[in-house]
């Protein structure tokens, strides 16, 4: 069986995101699917977190009740479902055959959110080439089975192999290019 999705895992500020952007810059390709934003913590010490469609330009974002998907600090959170469920489903039901799934990051706050979790794994179910940022968390079935799924190649990265990483996939934007052409 193909392995057409590529996840990438590691601790927190090793760079998976930023290496999802560069993979990004040199795909040429539609992008769909969402990214999650951590903000600045607030008087009380609470990040909130939203979530915003993989495609859409950093200065287009917004911050509203609607996709604002949790709020936490380092010992708690508080995720609001529906924003996941509502917002998290349209922006993975988005994808078309043309362009790259982005799911940028998938972690615990998502984890009882049942209709997204469906949808995620109707997404690697599917043909669309999915590049998405799972946070390592083995303490979270949802997780497990993301990174365990039959269709996926999973990279783990680190500061120091990042950059060997990025290398290594390159070619694979070449391979969705002509499977998506």
């Amino acid at each position: 069986m193909q392995k057409n999705h590529i996840l990438l895992t590691g601790a927190r500020g090793a760079g998976k995101s930023t290496l999802i952007q560069r993979l990004l810059k040199e795909a040429c390709m539609p992008v769909y699917g969402f990214v999650t934003k951590r903000e600045a913590a607030d008087a009380a010490g609470f990040h909130p977190i939203y979530i915003h469609p993989a495609g859409q330009p950093e200065a287009a974002r917004r911050r509203t009740e609607e996709n604002l998907a949790g709020m936490c600090d380092r010992r708690t959170h508080t995720a609001h479902l529906a924003a996941f469920d509502g917002l998290g489903v349209r922006y993975l039901e988005a994808a078309r055959p043309d362009g790259i799934l982005v799911m940028d990051e998938l972690g615990f706050m998502e984890a009882e959110a049942e209709r997204f979790k469906q949808a995620v794994f109707r997404a690697l179910d599917g043909e669309i080439p999915v590049l998405a940022a799972v946070k390592a968390r083995e303490d979270v079935p949802f997780l497990n089975d993301v990174l365990h799924h039959r269709k996926v190649t999973v990279y783990t990265v680190t500061p120091e192999n990042r950059e060997a990483v990025y290398t290594e996939l390159l070619p694979f934007l070449r391979i969705w290019k002509t499977h998506c052409a």
